[in-house]
This record gives C-alpha cells, structure tokens and sequence, in this order.
C-alpha cells in the first residue's frame, strides 16, 4: 500500500521538461507523462473547466425537487438531507419535509416528535435538531432571511464549510466554493493530485484554487458548483468512470495518464467498533414499551429498551443444561426484572446487524410478553402511524408486523423460536424464559 501511495505523488526529475510533442499547460491538456506527475492542483488551470462543464451541466442535469425556485431555506435543506444519504433516497423525504414545513417559521415552531418521524429513516438525528436550532436563530435574529455572508452562515449550528459555501453559490448566486466528496474527487482525477483527501488542509487548497474558475454571474456561479457535484454523482463516480462522457476529458491529467482509478488517494480504513446490543420489545395489556435513548448512539431518540452487553455476556453459559442459550436467556430475564418488569416471557429472539458510520452493531431482539412495564407504552398502531423510531430499531418493527401477521392468521406454533432464518434479514435463535 505505502509503496503504491508513493508512485501516486512522486514528483519528475530536476530539470525534467515536457515532450516537445505535449507542451506544458496545452490548452488540449495534452501533457507528457512525466509533467503531469510533476503537477498538483495549484498548476492546474481550473479556469478552463468553467464553459465546458457549465455547458454539459445546462444540457444534462437531472430534475431534481430543490432545483425549482433554489431559495436559501430549500437548499440548506437539500443539503442538509443529501449529508450520508442518497439522492434517490432524499427526493421523497424532501418532498415531505417541504410540504409539512414550507418555511424557516414552520420549522422553527415545529413539534419535536413531529420533527423526528419527518426525519425518521434518515439517520444521523442531530442533523435535524440542528436544523431547529438554526431555524430559530434565523428568524429571531435575521427576521426569517438566511444571512449570505460566509461567517454569519458558518456561526449557524449544523453549517460548516461546504453546507455554506453550497448555499451562497446556489441559493444567493455568490462565488463561494462548496468542497464535498464528488468535488475532492473529480478536482483530484483532473490534476492527478496525489494528496490523501483525509488531509485537513486539502479542501482548503481546493476552494481556493476553484475561487478562480467560478463566472460571474449569479447564475453562473449556481450552475458551476452544482455542475462540479453533477458530475461527480453521473460521471466521475468512486468505482464506475465514465470518462467517454465527461465534458472535461481533454483536460484530465489522471485520464492522460490512464490512472482514474488511483485518484483521489484514500486514508485507510479503520475497522468498525462492534457493540452487542440487546434490544427487549415488551407488550403487555397496555401496549408496547418505548423510552427515549439517555446516551451513546442515538442519544435522545426513541428505541425499544436496550443495554450495550460485554461480548462474555452474549456466550454465558446457564440454564438447566448449562448451554449458552441458557445463561443469556437468565441474563435477559434478570435485566428485565431490574427494570421493574414484572412476570416477563421471552417469546422469540431474533438477531440482525446495524452498521452506523463508526460503529457496527451486533443486535438481539428479544420479543417479551409481560404483565407490566414501568416505561410509556403505545399501542401498534402508534408505533408504526406517530412514533419515530431510528433505522436501527425500526427494524424491531418490521420483525413485530411478520409475528403478529402470523399470530393473527394462527400460524404461531410453539416451535416459532426454533433457530432458522427470519425474515428481515436476522436469524433466529432458541431463548425462552
């Protein structure tokens, strides 16, 4: 790998000089070999990209929602949403949250619980809390008008660096940078730049530099950077390189070279922290147990009551026979009886895996009938119609729907529990108490 990374960022002999037949900084950008690994991003001529790549984005951008009327509320949203999310997966959640909350008031004022099942699914909740926090800044400070000035947007909470610049350049038509992913990596193919992107000082570099190539014009200076994400999401994606269709070809330094795929240079991957969670949902008489999570992941979200476990606890042995189905099934029970809940009945338990950015979860549902419980309780049609519930224990959800789907059509058989695949991708386990 070191060696691979060094071969990315040599530099050419002193005193190399171009081929006579490829001269420097040819407006083709037909450089020799040996000059463009001479070359990083600040000797690139980022102002040639401006007409090709504004023009190839007026003729092919797709019809996306927070492109109609790019005020600055529907963009910080659109931003703020598309932040670890897809756009296909954004389009509908956008639409929603547009039309529940049209405007920077609405959203200020909004219910929080309201707030979280709009977000629901989404992920990544202190996104929207933020986005709350925002909204009433602006309108007690700004009178409900987003400030365009770069500090007074970055002093916002949730609006960094690229959130802002994305904002003055779309929505106020200011030549203001935004530096994502996409961009790193189509800027870094263009110049055969071989700085790691985890580098704190590159996307500096970048900004800087694109400062430069921005037009002016307002709406310009919207179409160039929504241009550059443009073609970072069709064109110049991480695995699939359609360089027979990028409108910048005849300038791409890592094209020339035939090395696309070495660029942009990555950090290495650190292995994700794994957690054992077990997860209990508990109906009794009155409904189904919910409370809202007090630390960690998820911090102030609803879930079904949880505890992280030590790994010894998921293979503890005990029970009648001393299996380690046994010990974790006594575990469970005895969690449940430290909660306060009185005479519980594991009747299944179903296993699946959650991955967050930095941490993955190894999760056992334990689904528990009770005679009572001390947490606030909902009825089904709550928990799947009002309650927001994260990704991670909507899954809890999807597995209740098939096991009262089966309980209702009298399909549940003593052997439910039995281990076997179960739907939703998790996997059943044999854990009675």
């Amino acid at each position: 790998m070191e060696k691979e990374k060094t071969a990315r960022t040599k530099t050419a002999p002193a005193g190399s000089a171009p081929a006579e037949s490829a001269p420097a900084g040819s407006a083709d950008g037909a450089y020799a070999a040996e000059e463009i690994t001479a070359r990083g991003a600040e000797n690139f001529p980022f102002e040639k990209i401006t007409a090709p790549l504004v023009k190839w984005f007026n003729e092919n951008k797709r019809d996306l929602p927070w492109r109609h009327n790019p005020e600055p509320y529907r963009v910080w949203v659109s931003e703020i949403m598309l932040q670890q999310t897809r756009v296909e997966a954004a389009r509908e959640y956008y639409l929603r949250f547009l039309s529940a909350l049209p405007s920077v008031s609405d959203l200020a004022a909004c219910d929080e619980e309201k707030l979280m099942k709009l977000w629901e699914g989404l992920g990544y909740y202190s996104r929207v809390r933020n986005m709350q926090k925002t909204a009433k800044i602006v309108c007690e400070k700004y009178g409900g008008n987003f400030p365009s000035d770069e500090k007074s947007l970055r002093a916002l909470p949730g609006i960094g660096d690229y959130t802002a610049g994305a904002i003055r350049s779309i929505a106020f038509g200011l030549p203001s940078p935004a530096v994502d992913g996409n961009v790193l990596r189509v800027c870094s193919r263009l110049a055969a730049d071989g700085t790691d992107i985890s580098d704190a000082t590159y996307k500096a570099r970048l900004k800087a530099l694109l400062l430069n190539a921005y037009p002016n014009t307002p709406q310009g200076c919207s179409d160039f950077t929504q241009a550059l994400m443009e073609l970072g999401a069709l064109i110049c994606t991480p695995r699939v390189i359609s360089c027979e269709k990028c409108p910048l070809r005849a300038l791409c330094r890592a094209e020339k070279l035939k090395k696309t795929e070495e660029y942009p240079v990555m950090p290495e991957k650190k292995e994700k922290r794994a957690e054992n969670v077990w997860a209990f949902v508990i109906e009794t008489p009155r409904g189904y147990s919910v409370r809202k999570r007090d630390a960690g992941v998820l911090k102030g979200m609803n879930e079904f009551p949880s505890l992280v476990v030590p790994q010894s606890e998921t293979t503890r042995k005990g029970g009648a026979d001393g299996d380690a189905d046994g010990g974790i099934a006594a575990r469970a029970e005895q969690i449940l009886k430290d909660w306060g809940v009185e005479e519980p009945h594991a009747e299944s338990v179903e296993k699946y895996t959650h991955i967050f950015t930095h941490v993955r979860w190894e999760v056992t549902a334990f689904f528990v009938r009770a005679k009572s419980s001390p947490f606030d309780e909902y009825a089904f049609s709550q928990l799947i119609g009002e309650t927001a519930f994260p990704t991670a224990f909507r899954r809890c959800i999807d597995l209740l729907k098939d096991k009262r789907a089966k309980r209702k059509n009298g399909r549940v058989r003593k052997n439910e529990s039995d281990e076997g695949g179960g739907k939703n991708g998790s996997k059943r386990i044999q854990t009675r108490f």
